[in-house]
């Protein structure tokens, strides 16, 4: 097994702690003349977690991961391998997928109407 590296090791203790499948985390890091990239790969039916909800544990996680690069003088990113079989669909048809909600009239309340609250 290769050296891992602060920021690699960082990653994987994190989302380790966060997913149901944690034998499943594994980063791949490659270095350029762009700075760090960690490949972050995990079970399918943990993407959900280490996206989380509007892809705010993602984005948390890559602001952590800039900061510990930034400790050690790197520019560090954070790339999120989607395997087939995640949870979510591909970006391009969340337009589509999304139901239009652009007036009211489209709302039908008639299951609600009698509810005593």
């Amino acid at each position: 097994m290769a050296e891992q590296h602060s920021d690699q090791q960082f990653v994987e203790y994190v989302v380790k702690a966060i997913v149901n499948h944690p034998e499943d985390v594994s980063t791949d890091r490659t270095v350029d003349e762009m700075g760090v990239l960690i490949t972050l790969k995990v079970n399918p039916e943990d993407m959900g977690y280490v996206i989380g909800r509007s892809g705010q544990t993602a984005r948390s996680l890559r602001t952590l991961l800039k900061i510990v690069g930034a400790k050690n003088n790197a520019r560090v990113n954070l790339k999120i391998f989607e395997p087939e079989g995640s949870r979510r669909p591909p970006r391009r048809e969340y337009a589509d997928a999304a139901p239009s909600m652009s007036s009211h009239e489209d709302v039908s309340t008639e299951m609600v109407d009698d509810l005593k609250i």
